[in-house]
């Protein structure tokens, strides 16, 4: 055991040695908490606790696949372990999401939903919202359906029904749109025998909460839990961790305060801060050691946040190199910052430093664009995250035809491929077969209606008895999909490769029974996150926005648009920014900085234009928290725009 614990720091060992009751690890950035978590996990199972009754939970996909594969690699390598680890033995290593799917389905006959239950994406959600508005007599273009979709999430969100909301609304008119549409969106959903994102966190909730039956089942099968990142957890995902929790309440919590930047979409900040009331004998343990980033950086991030009231103090150090100073660029215009940005990543290229260790990071999507204008013009690989693969047409086809398959009740499904590709079905006909008049058809237009549904009995046929591989390439010929897309256009040939790639995803789950192998790639596909994006296969400079590069690091961080009004973001209100919004902001430069390894540039235009109006921009305030004898000036001076040093340019 001591050989185990020899590559931890104190702090690290103390978190893994406290194996029973609550314990809440307080971890800065870069300071080893995956692997104490892994390690912890290892010490739990050398104890002689059972490997599958630990859960660890992640927020994201890729945060769960590392942890899912260091733990199984630690596990199947240690041979101080009584006995060989089998993969069915595994800790269950999940997100909250995938968390939910797992016991939705098992659970689905208590909850009268098909095992098979759909899962609307983002995209499938506001399809069906705008659905419901036609249904209510109300017109799309003018009731905003991103708008009342992000309203009903964020409700659910905070364990709120339909129901409850229509019962407590204000009673203002679009609040009145949004019950009403609400009601009508929930039908679809049911009559798709559909779930969305957020009903998969809602609805484990209340099922964990009102069956004492199930609850104690899982308490049972789960008697070790683990929650990473747990000040972004929202109040259902709080709910969901304490109705886990057993009487031993072995519940253990990594967290970061100072990383808190999700409250927009409903992650509570309070929830990190009252562990120590939920679980009054609960053990803090705080991790300060970065490993990450050179002294430089850490004492820039612990000067910057040491601002912020809402947080528990603690102070990053680190034994790493003292490091290069920051590196601060004005540019005259986002086109001068952009240029500059590519210049200086093509150097560090040339240096030897690998373009995927180079990330340029921005507070708002639409600052990709000239972004990626100068490192087109500059030849430099990148790679944007943001465009999802699972969010291309030719994507959302071929695993629509695959749900339709299985579950011939989802209307959604059905609509979006009955006539892809062209089986001369127009949607006079698909209205008549969905208002069930399909006996009033044409005898050939019938027979097409038929030969599709028979490809549907063969596809799901496919699905029971073939690998989830094997099944995706049957689609993609007996859909007649490839034939198509072999004779078209350019455009065509490079939605064939999209779909063969699909085919090599679903590959992952070819180990598996054939059952659990297509639920396992329909989960998973439709709970892709930004992150999941990245490809160490595919090289390039990493351009996304702030909140994407959570938990990510770098060699070379660019931090564009420290403007005034652009980060910190400013909501155009009367109101203007609150207090824990402008911490919240705060937060997120510090994020931005604690991705770095060795090197950050911070940046800023003096004028930008920002749809379409051109505006002059005072420096952010975070540029002046920087102390001056970590800033080093960048000069880059495009021809023919004069520049001004720093401090002679009038604000």
């Amino acid at each position: 055991m001591a050989q185990n614990l020899d590559n931890l720091n104190e702090k690290q060992r103390e978190a893994v040695l406290h194996t029973d009751g609550p314990l809440l690890i307080l971890a800065g950035a870069g300071a080893g908490k995956t692997k104490t978590i892994a390690e912890r996990i290892r010490h739990l199972v050398r104890q002689g606790v059972a490997p599958s009754s630990i859960l660890a939970i992640t927020f994201t996909n890729k945060a769960a696949k590392e942890m899912r594969e260091r733990v199984s690699k630690m596990l199947s390598e240690d041979k101080d372990l009584n006995r060989p680890v089998s993969m069915h033995e595994r800790p269950f290593v999940s997100t909250f999401h995938a968390l939910g799917v797992h016991i939705l389905r098992e659970q689905s006959t208590k909850l009268g939903i098909p095992r098979q239950f759909a899962i609307f994406d983002r995209d499938d959600s506001k399809k069906a919202i705008k659905e419901a508005l036609v249904q209510c007599g109300l017109d799309p273009k003018t009731h905003e359906p991103d708008r009342i979709l992000s309203i009903i999430s964020k409700e659910k969100g905070r364990d709120t029904i339909y129901e409850e909301y229509a019962g407590h609304a204000e009673g203002g008119y679009f609040s009145n749109v949004v019950g009403e549409v609400w009601h009508e969106y929930e039908k679809i959903l049911k009559r798709d025998r559909a779930l969305d994102f957020d009903d998969l966190l809602l609805k484990t909730a209340r099922l964990l909460r009102n069956d004492l039956s199930v609850r104690s089942y899982y308490q049972k099968t789960w008697e070790y839990i683990h929650i990473d990142e747990y000040q972004d957890t929202n109040r259902v995902q709080y709910e969901i961790s304490k109705l886990l929790v057993g009487e031993k309440r072995n519940i253990c919590v990594v967290g970061d305060i100072d990383q808190n930047i999700y409250s927009w979409r409903g992650a509570d900040i309070k929830n990190i801060l009252a562990f120590e009331k939920d679980y009054s004998e609960a053990k803090v343990v705080l991790l300060e050691e970065n490993y990450r980033s050179t002294k430089t950086i850490l004492n820039t991030a612990n000067i910057v946040i040491e601002k912020n009231k809402i947080r528990r103090k603690k102070n990053l150090f680190t034994s790493n190199a003292e490091g290069e100073k920051i590196g601060l660029f004005q540019g005259y215009d986002e086109v001068s910052e952009a240029e500059f940005i590519a210049s200086k990543a093509q150097e560090h290229i040339k240096e030897g430093v690998p373009p995927t260790e180079i990330a340029v990071l921005y507070r708002a999507n639409f600052q990709s664009r000239v972004l990626e204008e100068a490192f087109m013009q500059h030849q430099i690989p990148y790679q944007l995250l943001g465009t999802r693969f699972f969010e291309r047409k030719e994507i959302k086809d071929l695993v629509s035809y695959l749900r339709a398959a299985l579950n011939p009740e989802c209307l959604s499904d059905m609509k979006r491929i009955i006539n892809v590709p062209d089986r001369g079905i127009g949607k006079a006909t698909i209205a008549k077969i969905f208002s069930g008049e399909e006996e009033s058809l044409a005898p050939g237009v019938r027979s097409k209606i038929n030969s599709f549904r028979k490809l549907l009995e063969e596809i799901a046929k496919k699905a029971h008895a073939a690998k989830p591989s094997e099944t995706l390439a049957f689609i993609i010929v007996g859909s007649g999909l490839e034939e198509e897309w072999k004779h078209g256009k350019e455009e065509d040939a490079e939605r064939l490769l999209n779909a063969y790639e699909l085919v090599a995803f679903a590959g992952r789950y070819d180990h598996l029974s054939p059952e659990e192998g297509i639920e396992a790639f329909l989960a998973d596909a439709a709970l892709q996150s930004d992150q999941d994006e990245l490809s160490e296969e595919k090289t390039g400079v990493r351009l996304m926005t702030v909140h994407a590069s959570k938990g990510l690091e770098f060699n070379v961080v660019f931090i564009a648009g420290l403007e005034d009004g652009l980060f910190p973001h400013q909501k155009i209100t009367k109101e203007g920014i609150s207090p824990e919004e402008a911490e919240e902001e705060r937060r997120l430069f510090y994020v931005a900085i604690t991705r770095a390894r060795k090197k950050v540039y911070l940046s800023y235009a003096q004028v930008r234009t920002i749809f379409g109006r051109k505006g002059v921009n005072i420096p952010s305030e975070f540029v002046f928290d920087v102390p001056e004898e970590y800033v080093e000036e960048e000069e880059f001076a495009e021809e023919g725009i004069p520049r001004k040093p720093l401090l002679e340019i009038d604000f």
